[in-house]
């Protein structure tokens, strides 16, 4: 992480000329250029121009994804959501800066545009850069007028079947503005490291990036100070450097931190490096970064080592988008996603399959999570038409360099992956690619390890690109582990793409297959149905990793559900080329054990069984069968204690014992032919049906240490609101995920319903959102109402610059509304 501090910024507000607030997310850049930008669909001629008449374009704040407004259609491909993500739009903005700072240095920093993005600064073309996912600054300098009116024009313009899954649109990540003194650190301009570190001091070495654009050669001090806790200095060192005029020089120090607060999973502790360049006494610059103290290793016998300690990895996949809010990164909606994540046990992040935000980063530092950072989903060799094949050649490198020089200094990032899944597996030169993408990595970060998730298992190893990596992952081919270890022994694998199972949350088919229902458009949570060819249930990868315990673990696909890609729901309609439209109107995936609003399915807690020890047991399914009374209904339970007693209706149905009693569950998939799959993670018993409740108690050594029940629910009657944070800054920016419940009288949960609610927000806040969960549904995002899918929706509040509160009606025919009320500080 690298935020610079504007001292200039500071006499730019005296003089009335303001480019935004400093944002304390924000993970380098001067000020946020985000506020009052003006948008328009459509490619109209001359609007790079200043005298361009913008007047009646749309007014909006980035970061913006124009796709996630809609509307829904089949035209736009299930494959991407069924939104548009691709066509042309500008953004444009006006801006001033005082006639006095003409002798600074003028940037602009975009962390990514969606993408085929062209910049133009006051009529004159600026920039470029195809590849949505990756941030890029633009020296501004030459063409400001100082004291007069700038414009900075955008041109967006993503194509259609540029991606397998939902990209979204638009200027979808943060910007900012950058005033910089001649003498600098430039962007992402600090490298850390810590070679050596142990409980009793651990070893930072810093190098700095300095440059001087200016035209006359600079002395200056460069001061750097390592700062822990409370504010407090640990460490500083002081040196003055020498700069001849238009160039640059990197300055390497040691600096030694006594008895360090080492970075972990449990104890993600994390400094800040300030770096200063001073003329004299006054500082003209300065650049902070994140510091994490820590060790990683990896072997293959002992797996992987985080400061010395074996650490499994718990692992998910994750796409960048943010469900109903779309690709456009919010802060707290990401921390969200991520908080979710670790409540089910998630230690791991893939970035799946590109240079993940600066934000969620930010995040995984702060939270405790290691990141497997990726870089592409394609190389040479097309997935889809118009996807990052078209421009491999040319950007790859930068890209790629960029990447890795972004995000190096996060300690959260252990390893940097060069692809996933890509068709060079089958090319008998396909190894040279790889390898020269492994290069640049170890060229730019000689720290951490290279990796690339392998599908085809045969074709990676036999064109040898398995062989151009450090560390090698295995997407979908839990049978090959042993095979593999055994053929190379001094190979390091893992798990890099896992299980696919699919389901739909609080949606349960009897009797039990492992067949989805296509008529239904959705998927049974009983956890067993497959769907897509290479899937399997989440139960045979917990047995295959540990009978391969020289594995590092697995990353399951996924953690969220995501826009896009709406397997098993989806298929090639052979009149247009890489169209998914025959199952509409499906449009969003089945895969994770969290939905689209970050509801919970079953799987998730089959995954919290297998990955906390904080006692938990969970019940399914829902205990709502009417018409079937009599009826043998299967019960599972999942938990990670010892044992676990079911109460049916106060009668208890009996003890049983996790990894003893054993249930067996249809199943077909590659290597496992159409059969009864026997798990050790599932507890079961055959209920008949009779209304009324499911009890099931959690037991360790004997004693009871965990309870959870679910009841049979009455007629939908009222709604509840239960947001996740009752009080929110008040920055236009921060978000409240308010769950919208439909009850019974008495507040139970009604499973079956799917009443139609309506929201109104008043005070100091917006809708940003609703949601559902239901990869069938579509309703809009950022409509006023929303029916509800199995008994439950979600409503988004975003805050605005006010101080003070927010009322949320929520309303619905037939139903008690509820009302609740946030602040904003």
């Amino acid at each position: 992480m690298m935020l610079r501090k504007s001292f200039l910024f500071i006499l730019l507000l005296q003089f009335g000329f303001s480019f935004g607030q400093l944002s304390s997310k924000a993970t380098h850049g001067d000020v946020s250029f985000n506020n009052d930008w003006l948008f328009t669909k459509g490619d109209p001629k001359d609007a790079e121009k200043t005298t361009f008449n913008d007047a009646t374009w749309r007014k909006l704040n980035l970061p913006h994804d124009w796709a996630i407004e809609g509307p829904f259609d089949k035209k736009y491909n299930a494959r991407t959501g069924g939104l548009p993500v691709h066509g042309t739009a500008w953004y444009r903005k006006h801006f001033t800066v005082d006639k006095k700072y003409a002798e600074q240095q003028i940037a602009v920093l975009f962390d990514g545009i969606m993408n085929n993005s062209q910049v133009y600064i006051n009529g004159k073309y600026n920039g470029e850069r195809p590849f949505g996912y990756m941030g890029y600054e633009l020296d501004l300098t030459p063409y400001i007028k100082f004291g007069g009116d700038n414009v900075i024009a955008v041109r967006v313009a993503p194509e259609d079947l540029a991606s397998r899954w939902y990209s979204g649109a638009g200027i979808y990540r943060s910007t900012y503005l950058k005033i910089n003194n001649g003498v600098h650190v430039p962007l992402w301009g600090t490298y850390i490291t810590t070679p050596q570190v142990s409980d009793e001091k651990a070893t930072v070495k810093i190098e700095t990036t300095v440059k001087n654009a200016g035209d006359k050669n600079a002395i200056v001090t460069l001061e750097t100070k390592i700062i822990g806790g409370l504010n407090n200095v640990v460490v500083s060192n002081s040196q003055e450097i020498k700069l001849e005029k238009s160039t640059d020089k990197i300055i390497t120090e040691e600096l030694v931190v006594g008895n360090p607060n080492r970075w972990s999973i449990e104890n993600p502790y994390l400094y800040d490096v300030v770096t200063q360049i001073k003329k004299g006494s006054t500082v003209i610059d300065e650049f902070k970064s994140t510091l994490g103290i820590r060790s990683i290793s990896f072997d293959a016998k002992k797996g992987f080592l985080l400061n010395e300690k074996p650490v499994e990895f718990k692992g998910v996949c994750m796409h960048h988008d943010l469900g109903p809010l779309g690709a456009a990164v919010n802060y707290r909606a990401t921390e969200r996603q991520m908080e979710i994540m670790q409540s089910m046990g998630v230690n791991a992040l893939r970035t799946s399959h590109n240079p993940p935000s600066p934000e969620m980063l930010q995040i995984c530092d702060k939270l405790g999570i290691v990141v497997l950072d990726e870089a592409f989903d394609e190389w040479k060799i097309p997935k889809v038409i118009n996807g990052y094949n078209k421009f491999f050649d040319e950007w790859h490198e930068r890209d790629l360099r960029d990447m890795i020089k972004r995000d190096r200094n996060h300690p959260s990032v252990i390893m940097w992956s060069i692809g996933n899944e890509i068709i060079e597996q089958r090319e008998k030169d396909g190894w040279k690619v790889a390898k020269m993408l492994n290069d640049i990595c170890h060229d730019e970060d000689h720290t951490r390890p290279t990796t690339a998730g392998f599908n085809n298992y045969r074709g990676a190893f036999k064109n040898k690109l398995a062989y151009q990596i450090d560390i090698v992952g295995l997407n979908y081919k839990p049978y090959d582990y042993a095979a593999t270890v055994k053929e190379n022994p001094n190979m390091i694998l893992y798990g890099s793409e896992t299980s696919s199972q699919t389901s739909s949350r609080g949606t349960y088919h009897l009797p039990i297959t492992y067949e989805h229902q296509k008529e239904t458009h959705q998927v049974s949570s009983y956890d067993v149905t497959v769907g897509p060819s290479w899937a399997y249930p989440p139960d045979v990868e917990f047995d295959v990793q540990a009978e391969n315990p020289t594995f590092l673990g697995e990353f399951m696909w996924t953690g969220f559900d995501y826009l896009g890609e709406p397997t098993p729901y989806g298929g090639r309609d052979n009149s247009t080329d890489g169209y998914w439209n025959d199952d509409w109107p499906v449009h969003a995936s089945f895969f994770a054990p969290v939905d689209l609003c970050g509801f919970p399915k079953d799987r998730y807690y089959l995954y919290q069984s297998q990955w906390t020890t904080e006692p938990m047991v969970h019940v399914l399914p829902h205990w709502n069968w009417e018409g079937k009374e009599g009826d043998e209904i299967p019960v599972f339970a999942y938990t990670n204690c010892d044992e676990v007693e079911l109460i049916v209706n106060g009668k208890s149905m009996g003890r049983k014992i996790k990894g003893v009693d054993t249930t067996d569950i249809p199943a077909e998939f590659r290597g496992f032919e159409r059969g009864m799959y026997t798990s050790k993670y599932r507890l079961s018993w055959k209920v008949p049906y009779q209304p009324g409740n499911l009890k099931v108690i959690g037991y360790k050594d004997g004693k009871p240490v965990t309870v959870k029940v679910i009841k049979t629910a009455e007629k939908a009657s009222k709604i509840s609101l239960t947001p996740d944070r009752t009080e929110i800054t008040a920055d236009g920016k921060d978000l409240s995920f308010i769950t919208v419940d439909i009850t019974d009288a008495d507040g139970n949960i009604a499973p079956l319903a799917n009443n139609e609610v309506s929201f109104a927000v008043e005070g100091a806040g917006v809708l940003a959102a609703v949601g559902n969960g239901n990869s069938a549904s579509l309703e809009g995002f950022q409509e006023t109402k929303i029916k509800a899918f199995n008994g439950k929706c979600l409503l988004i509040v975003k805050s605005t610059d006010a101080t003070g509160s927010i009322t949320i009606t929520a309303t619905s025919n037939g139903l008690e509304g509820a009302k609740t009320t946030l602040k904003t500080l």
